[in-house]
């Protein structure tokens, strides 16, 4: 991703569509949300591109969500909360640990909770989060649709006009980030 910003509100990052990223996908082309981490035959980290919506995500210190803005053909089109821990940083990345529960927000406030099912199905798996921390998970989303109710930052405008710069090259994986001392290990 692109950093746009990083400053008291967060960090700012830009993945416009067709940039490259990472994901976990097992033998049989299953990924983290279809199998426990742990349950995946021969996981490996893959390069792909990013489909469907140009994003914008803010993630502001000592969340524990993100706030991501949803562009399609420049046209905004919507919120998603990525309910998930803390970012800590490292040398030259960010890393959270996704809580699993996510709510969608479109342009006139409409939500629905995504990922229900998933975070169900894993509470009490070692690697996963327990009944406390999905409950804490859930928590957080209700405090950010309360938030969107009310027409509050972020769901205030802001950054709904956002636009990229055309001289921005498309984000792409740095060297060697599928090297074993740069990977990071998962963690749920």
């Amino acid at each position: 991703m692109r950093v746009v910003s990083d400053d008291d509100a967060g960090l700012l990052l830009w993945k416009p569509v067709g940039s490259e990223f990472a994901t976990l996908v097992d033998a049989d082309g299953k990924t983290q949300h279809q199998l426990p981490v742990d349950q995946m035959r021969q996981p490996q980290l893959v390069r792909k591109a990013w489909r469907d919506y140009d994003i914008l995500v803010l993630m502001p210190p000592g969340a524990w969500h993100s706030i991501w803005w949803f562009y399609k053909e420049s046209a905004f089109v919507g919120w998603y909360v990525n309910v998930e821990t803390p970012y800590f940083r490292r040398d030259s990345s960010v890393d959270t640990t996704d809580l699993l529960l996510d709510v969608v927000i479109d342009p006139r406030g409409n939500r629905q909770w995504k990922d229900e099912d998933e975070l169900a199905a894993r509470i009490g798996h070692p690697l996963y989060p327990d009944a406390e921390a999905a409950d804490a998970a859930r928590q957080e989303g209700m405090r950010l649709i309360k938030l969107a109710e009310e027409g509050a930052y972020p769901f205030d405008g802001t950054y709904v006009n956002f636009r990229s710069d055309p001289s921005w090259p498309s984000p792409g994986l740095p060297d060697g980030w599928d090297s074993e001392s740069t990977r990071a290990q998962p963690v749920c």
